[in-house]
């Protein structure tokens, strides 16, 4: 089902540029105000050819200097092309949020662009209107993969894991180490034995995506205006496929974590009248001294409510309100029951009112108290996360998973490999 290629990646030369200075977050994660100080941080830096210096600037350039940067690169030496056509293990070493240093292997390859309809590449959120048209256009200009798609298989029996772990073990390497502390270990895949039994795994199954839904639409509509132009078909020209990374969503380093919700103006009910109007639901009070005292005090009480529906609420009291109930036959995800028992039950705010900001969704939970204790909202509401398994679910089923609903850590960043558009991309 799932069809990925080789390709010949253009990278970095390591023995020229410091890596760790030139990758950076995905474009979408960088706030406004980083971006100059990733620009000054080398002027070969990654986000040169993904945005603006300045945020002001970003709606009225065509990115017209892009493929000329990437050209003067090449011509310097910072960037190469790779002979041959790979595919490329990535080994993430990063501080997880619980204070573990994890790992997750996968690997960059060229991914034939599937319409969402074949049910091959599965969504699982909808996308905006204005960051695909600003896509589009560096798209245009660049005729280059500048980031890549972050994707999942399935692979609970972590067939996979081990094929990849030897090449990133075997190497040789490029290694960066970024500002947040991630360590990145990219190694080319050429063994055709290798390169074979990747592409035959993924063929038996489909991937879902999890992060670049705005990056892969685009690269759809690219496809179709190239199409257009060309007035002949041709599967294999270099526009068929997208820089794609893979990862098993089943390995320990997969992290799927949760995107709480912080409701903005509403005022809880007090204690009685907020489990009266939870019908079914177990209401247990816990004691949370300190902000810093909250991640141990969710996994000592919340976390091991995940076989229930469950969430906890905090008001800035000192006191969580840890609510669950069991799961019921032919109920929906945790997630959806919070917005329509809690978020419209609870509160009344509907799928409009949330689209219309009065929900935020910190990612990290200690953000969302300071969020309540900082006045910025009335009460936050802590959840456990989605399991892999609800991902694949929902999105076999042609569905969609409710706004901000996963949150998978760490970001995959930008400037790693990029891929040209032109006729030597398997060369």
């Amino acid at each position: 089902m799932t069809d990925v290629r080789a390709f010949r990646a253009l990278r970095y030369d390591a023995q020229r540029v410091d890596l760790g200075r030139v990758v950076v977050p995905p474009y979408d994660v960088i706030a406004d105000h980083e971006r100059a100080a990733y620009w000054d941080r080398d002027p070969h830096n990654a986000i040169r050819l993904e945005l603006t210096r300045d945020a002001a600037d970003q709606a009225e350039t065509d990115y017209a200097g892009v493929r000329e940067t990437l050209a003067a690169w090449q011509r310097e030496g910072a960037l190469v092309r790779d002979p041959r056509p790979a595919l490329y293990a990535l080994r993430q070493r990063f501080p997880a949020p619980d204070g573990t240093v994890q790992t997750r292997d996968g690997f960059f390859g060229a991914l034939h662009l599937e319409d969402y309809d074949r049910r091959i590449v599965r969504p699982h959120e909808r996308t905006l209107s204005g960051p695909k048209a600003d896509r589009l256009k560096l798209f245009r200009a660049s005729a280059a993969n500048l980031s890549s798609v972050f994707l999942l298989y399935e692979d609970a029996a972590r067939e996979l894991d081990g094929l990849l772990a030897r090449q990133l073990d075997a190497g040789p390497a490029a290694v960066a180490c970024d500002a947040a502390g991630v360590e990145h270990r990219l190694v080319p895949i050429e063994a055709p034995d290798a390169i074979a039994a990747i592409r035959a795994f993924l063929a038996a199954r489909p991937v879902v995506i999890a992060d670049g839904h705005h990056r892969y639409e685009t690269a759809l509509a690219y496809r179709d205006e190239r199409r257009r132009a060309a007035g002949v078909a041709d599967p294999e020209a270099p526009f068929e496929r997208t820089l794609a990374y893979f990862a098993n969503a089943y390995a320990p380093g997969t992290l799927l974590l949760p995107i709480h919700r912080v409701v903005r103006e509403v005022a809880p009910p007090d204690g009685e009248d907020f489990a009266r109007r939870l019908p079914g639901w177990t209401l247990e009070l816990v004691a949370l001294p300190s902000v810093d005292a909250l991640a141990a005090t969710l996994e000592a009480h919340l976390a091991p409510l995940a076989d229930r529906h469950a969430f906890a609420a905090d008001d800035g009291s000192g006191t969580l309100r840890i609510f669950s109930r069991p799961r019921r036959r032919g109920d929906d995800l945790s997630i959806r029951v919070l917005h329509t028992e809690v978020l419209r039950g609870v509160f009344g705010l509907d799928d409009a009112a949330v689209r219309d900001g009065a929900v935020g969704f910190p990612k990290h939970a200690p953000e969302a108290a300071r969020e309540v204790r900082e006045g910025r909202g009335t009460v936050a509401l802590y959840v456990n996360p989605l399991a892999p398994e609800d991902v694949f679910r929902v999105t076999a089923a042609g569905d969609i998973l409710p706004q901000k609903s996963t949150f998978y850590f760490p970001k995959l960043p930008s400037g790693l490999v990029f891929r040209l558009l032109d006729a030597a991309d398997a060369a």
